[in-house]
């Protein structure tokens, strides 16, 4: 067994797509629309599904936006450097919810951003 992917409703899937794909550095690697259903499926990752998890974006047609529930708490990203990548992350107009440095309760340097249906990233580095 193995995780496939994570589902998030998204109310502008280009927007979303665009986030996803030149904020975050992911790819797109598939979409595809169901005109039946009334809703498209985009899949985004850092890598082919066969060998990594990814997340699917679903776009309803008839919805532009979604309230965020309480019981979802995150992605978690890990980055070679925290700092950096959360500078790339402002530059390119994305919004962050807590600024890079030391985890509460140890070193791991993390930083918290949000995407643009307001969905949270943590951002983890590598380096300690």
């Amino acid at each position: 067994m193995r995780l496939l992917h994570t589902m998030i409703r998204v109310g502008d899937l280009q927007r979303s797509i665009d986030f996803y794909t030149q904020v975050l550095g992911m790819t797109l690697l598939r979409q595809k629309d169901y005109p039946e259903g009334c809703f498209t499926l985009a899949f985004i990752g850092y890598g082919n599904e066969q060998d990594n998890s990814v997340i699917e974006l679903t776009h309803n047609w008839d919805t532009q936006s979604y309230q965020q529930g309480n019981a979802f708490g995150h992605f978690a990203i890990e980055v070679d450097d925290v700092y950096q990548a959360t500078e790339h992350i402002r530059n390119q107009g994305g919004e962050i919810m807590r600024e890079a440095g030391p985890m509460n309760a140890g070193n791991t340097i993390i930083a918290f951003v949000k995407d643009p249906d307001g969905y949270e990233i943590e951002l983890i580095g590598t380096r300690k």
